[in-house]
């Protein structure tokens, strides 16, 4: 997320230029990793990333969305491609609209911030048929995401084709553009033993496609433990700070690339409520306990989905719960609490990447994560306190007493005071409910054999009447 400035000024058409020349400063550049972080132009980043799928939304949109996520402390939108969006038809193709990939890029950049393209190209994403066009159905022989000549022809055609695309209009951050990391296929660690052989095989020669692409970034794989060198092997879920088994080589950086805000939603479900304070908690713990060094909300706006493009089953709304619901209206107070956190973690980002990793046990279920960077100036040790029981935890640390919320992290940029505890939300943010009692007949002050109209009765000192019949 970088540094982040107040969120009036880039809105302005006479702020333009500087609007130019963070968007030059912060994209493009070299990229590389270690077992640490990804590594822009030399440098270790710990990078929040936000999913905002441009076809769920307006090109009109684009602009505010982007610019909410800039200001909650966003330094990465991430976004599927969609196949059958794309290609319709065979070798016919449509990027008009909400179509429009490379103005949805664009407009990314010009706000100063990096871009993650997973192309896929299936995605899953509840999406129709994932992403893959129907016509493959009528295609002689074709058997999807396996080593099947006639599926890998049309894949390759469509992944060539997007990388080109981007190439043309120099968008990879090796052209100075945004385009940071690149992913090809989509959990297809979950599918691949169904195939055996023939599965491996797609994944060697998914990996060596879209490497041999030449983008100039890192190529992820989520979900898959085998994702072949260099291609980084990534984490989808809500507890990957339990869950990861880690990357599958030590020079390979730990990278989430789906966080869910909230979770996927069909009809006659009720939605799933993911609470500000479990996504801290849970991401925290990511960066602290297994060296997570990016991590991406999915979604930080979901959206909508328009016509037939979304998956059987599911409705309209697509992730409302995220921290930008349907319309992109800012969500509390999911959006403000998870800004407060980036901003803590930036805090002390170079302290964490560069620094020496110890853990003390605080008591049964606390302990403390400690950074300390014997090379820095100035500050240079951080620590984040770890609360894993149920109940408040009172804990002594570096001579100091500090109490400890339920499930939860405080973070501690300096060693010494509390900049920011998931469990706290703000009281700003902060909501009550009050459920009225429902009167029944034998409560009522008045009696008609009709009914009355409100206002003759409420005198306009109210909004509210009960009506009960009998």
């Amino acid at each position: 997320m970088g540094s982040y400035c107040g969120g009036w000024w880039w809105r302005t058409g006479l702020w333009a230029a500087v609007v130019l020349a963070a968007a030059a400063a912060v994209a493009g550049g070299n990229v590389t990793y270690d077992g640490r972080s990804l590594i822009i132009d030399g440098e270790r980043k710990v990078l929040f990333s936000g999913s905002i799928h441009y076809p769920r939304s307006t090109p009109k949109m684009w602009e505010s969305l982007i610019g909410k996520a800039k200001e909650g402390g966003i330094d990465v939108i991430e976004t599927y491609v969609f196949w059958n969006l794309h290609e319709p038809k065979p070798g016919q193709y449509d990027f008009s609209g909400r179509n429009d990939l490379v103005k949805f890029i664009k407009e990314v950049q010009a706000q100063g911030l990096y871009a993650c393209l997973r192309i896929g190209p299936f995605i899953e994403s509840e999406w129709t048929y994932g992403g893959l066009p129907f016509w493959l159905h009528d295609v002689p022989d074709i058997v999807y995401r396996t080593d099947n000549e006639p599926f890998k022809k049309y894949m390759q055609n469509f992944v060539t084709k997007i990388v080109d695309m981007m190439k043309a209009e120099s968008l990879y951050a090796s052209q100075g553009g945004p385009i940071i990391l690149s992913q090809v296929e989509n959990e297809y660690g979950n599918v691949e033993a169904a195939f055996q052989e023939e599965g491996k095989a797609y994944v060697e020669w998914a990996a060596k496609m879209a490497v041999d692409l030449q983008t100039g970034v890192p190529w992820v794989m989520c979900k898959q433990p085998d994702a072949p060198d260099p291609v980084i092997n990534s984490c989808n879920g809500m507890r990957c700070g339990e869950t990861f088994a880690g990357p599958n080589s030590p020079s390979k950086p730990a990278l989430w690339t789906e966080n869910w805000t909230s979770f996927l939603q069909r009809y006659g479900e009720e939605t799933y409520l993911r609470s500000a304070q479990d996504i801290a908690f849970h991401t925290l713990l990511f960066i602290i306990a297994k060296n997570g060094s990016f991590v991406n909300y999915y979604m930080y706006h979901g959206g909508t989905n328009f016509g037939r493009s979304g998956a059987a089953y599911m409705v309209t709304q697509y992730y409302d719960q995220a921290p930008l619901d349907e319309y992109g209206l800012i969500r509390e107070p999911k959006w403000s609490h998870l800004k407060e956190m980036h901003a803590a973690v930036k805090s002390c980002s170079s302290t964490l990447l560069n620094g020496v990793q110890t853990n003390i046990s605080l008591g049964q279920l606390q302990q403390a994560y400690v950074y300390e960077d014997s090379t820095a100036e100035g500050n240079n040790c951080a620590a984040f306190l770890v609360n894993n029981a149920t109940t408040n935890a009172t804990v002594e640390f570096r001579n100091a007493k500090f109490e400890l919320q339920p499930r939860s992290i405080s973070v501690l940029p300096d060693c010494e005071k509390v900049a920011f505890d998931t469990a706290k939300v703000n009281a700003d943010h902060q909501w009550e409910e009050y459920r009225e009692a429902i009167p029944t007949f034998s409560d009522t002050t008045m009696q008609f054999n009709q009914i009355e109209e409100q206002t003759n009765i409420t005198k306009d000192s109210t909004d509210y009447l009960w009506y009960t019949l009998r």
